[in-house]
């Protein structure tokens, strides 16, 4: 019997994003339901109810959620192409620690740049090259940081290239001048089909990150 997958998502979310890469790398087949935030889905509500957010993996009925949970999930379970995780366990453990370090960083210092202004604003650019240069310094010249193939920690991280024009634009800067590494790793994982199918256009992302900020009075 063939698996039944489900993918609940919005589709301008990072997080999203880096499953529906995992899925597409492993050549998973998989039902996408876009989630409307301010009016959630029974489905959701009943598969996520702790945090009651996307994305959310159903699987043959199960719900797996927080993205990095997920996509370890989707490397051990179709297991049989396209590894993502180091099978080292050092290697994996590094992996993990950058991928939290990620999550704890940058996705806050990046909604930082485009949710405030003055010297706050100034104070979130600065934190985001920091993180982004410490990275650069982890990809060092490997060309993926999976080494020479995409691997967990790429999967983690280039989705939120798709939100680096809205932050440069509300920002008035130039990730590319600050850290030309990063991006030129960015472009190089864009090649790859699995990821450039699963990343929106930044100036779509950017036209969104112009609503929110009209809906909470960002100007």
């Amino acid at each position: 019997m063939a698996d039944e997958v489900i993918l609940l998502d919005f589709w301008p979310s990072p997080f999203g994003m880096r499953v529906r890469i995992a899925l597409k790398e492993k050549g998973v087949k998989y039902e996408y339901k876009e989630e409307n935030l301010r009016d959630k889905s029974p489905l959701l509500l009943k598969m996520n109810p702790i945090h009651k957010k996307i994305p959310v993996l159903v699987h043959n009925g199960k719900p797996i959620c927080e993205s990095l949970i997920m996509v370890e999930y989707i490397d051990e379970v179709w297991n049989e192409k396209s590894p993502l995780l180091p099978t080292d366990p050092y290697q994996k453990s590094q992996a993990k620690f950058w991928a939290d370090y990620i999550d704890k960083k940058i996705y806050d210092s990046g909604r930082k740049i485009w949710t405030s202004k003055g010297e706050e604003q100034e104070n979130a650019k600065k934190e985001f090259i920091e993180c982004l240069k410490v990275l650069e310094g982890v990809l060092g010249d490997k060309p993926y940081f999976g080494g020479e193939k995409l691997g967990y920690l790429d999967v983690v991280l280039v989705p939120f290239y798709s939100w680096f024009y809205a932050y440069e634009t509300c920002g008035n800067f130039s990730i590319e001048e600050e850290c030309p590494k990063i991006v030129a790793w960015a472009k190089k994982c864009l090649e790859i089909e699995s990821v450039h199918e699963s990343l929106p256009d930044s100036q779509k992302v950017y036209e969104f990150v112009l609503q929110l900020k009209k809906v909470f009075g960002i100007e």
